[in-house]
């Protein structure tokens, strides 16, 4: 039975991450070994590159982080800060389900403004108190480019900076909409990418669009039906034979767990190869259950009582995990979407 309290630990406010490291490989990296259980922090994160192996296949989420924070005024001026989460169709009607900040003191049907004067939303909600936006014009990338800001996670606790458009999308970003970035790739550069394709290193793409959920707090009803919010994934051929390929004979490598995620959702136990090529994920995986889709993982430090602390202590184990988290705050590490990373094997 999943005991969430063991997964809930103290964090200085000042080990909280607001802001990158310098330059992307700079941040700080643990190293934790499944095997011998051992734990040793590294000065920098490009050093990762002396634990690799030739043959290794590193499997990394190209996804884009789309513009969808987009801060609305209604017709007195007040600001609203609303998140885009997913189009859907009302009839011929497009809208967009949303999370929208201070909604009690809007009214239904009240139109709220962008900064362009074309393009403006009608609020609506159903009964469940969900937040639906009817745009006066479809709500393209290119849209979401010219009225929108990188939805950075709200513990940084600011509005994200022009820096922000590019250090918030990894160097693999391609395809865009994800509200939340694949946090675990923040860390490579394009020299470290090619220092490792040069020992060895194979690497293949997969997409996952993260939705909002990942910042969400678990709800009773998921740890009981052990299932989390839907994100959409997809695999190419080229990808899902390279996993085969590799599977039992060469280092399966995640970038992030929304790889790890969108691995673990392909693959087929009972036949050790990876089956799905795309569709929608709702897996939960937590302590107690097997994780044999990867042999690597690298991470960033997550919230307490998180379903991604979860995923990363079933990967790891439960103490040794809790112990690497432990050697992080006593060692000043940072945590969360622009902090420190792990590498577990």
């Amino acid at each position: 039975m999943l005991n969430l309290s063991d997964y809930n630990f103290h964090l200085p406010e000042e080990l909280i991450a607001r802001y990158p490291a310098e330059k992307r490989d700079e941040s700080r990296l643990m190293i934790v070994n499944r095997k011998s259980g051992t734990i040793h922090i590294e000065s920098v994160f490009r050093s990762i590159e002396k634990h690799f192996i030739k043959g290794d296949l590193l499997v990394f989420n190209e996804t884009r982080v789309s513009k969808r924070r987009v801060y609305l005024k209604d017709k007195s001026g007040r600001e609203f800060e609303c998140v885009f989460l997913e189009k859907n169709f009302s009839g011929d009607k497009e809208v967009w389900k949303c999370l929208l900040k201070n909604v009690r003191k809007l009214k239904p049907n009240e139109k709220l403004f962008s900064n362009r004067e074309d393009i403006y939303f009608t609020l609506n909600r159903n009964e469940e108190g969900d937040i639906f936006l009817f745009p006066s014009v479809s709500i393209s990338e290119e849209v979401f480019d010219s009225i929108g800001t990188i939805p950075i996670p709200p513990y940084m606790k600011r509005k994200a900076e022009a820096a922000d458009n590019e250090r918030y999308q990894t160097i693999f970003a391609k395809s865009p909409g994800s509200v939340a970035a694949p946090t675990a790739g923040l860390h490579f550069t394009e020299e470290l990418k090619t220092s490792l394709q040069e020992k060895g290193v194979q690497m293949s793409s997969v997409e996952l669009c993260i939705g909002y959920g990942t910042f969400s707090p678990l709800t009773e009803k998921q740890i009981q039906e052990k299932k989390l919010h839907e994100e959409e994934f997809r695999i190419s051929e080229k990808t899902l034979a390279d996993l085969n390929a590799a599977k039992g004979k060469q280092r399966i490598i995640s970038l992030g767990t929304t790889t790890l995620r969108t691995l673990a959702s392909s693959y087929d136990a009972n036949t050790a190869r990876y089956t799905k090529q795309q569709g929608i994920t709702n897996l939960f995986v937590q302590p107690g259950d097997r994780v044999d889709s990867i042999d690597g993982l690298i991470t960033n430090f997550h919230l307490p009582e998180s379903s991604l602390l979860l995923l990363v202590a079933a990967f790891a184990g439960k103490e040794l995990i809790l112990e690497a988290y432990h050697k992080a705050i006593e060692s000043k590490m940072r945590f969360y979407s622009y902090g420190d990373a792990m590498f577990i094997f």
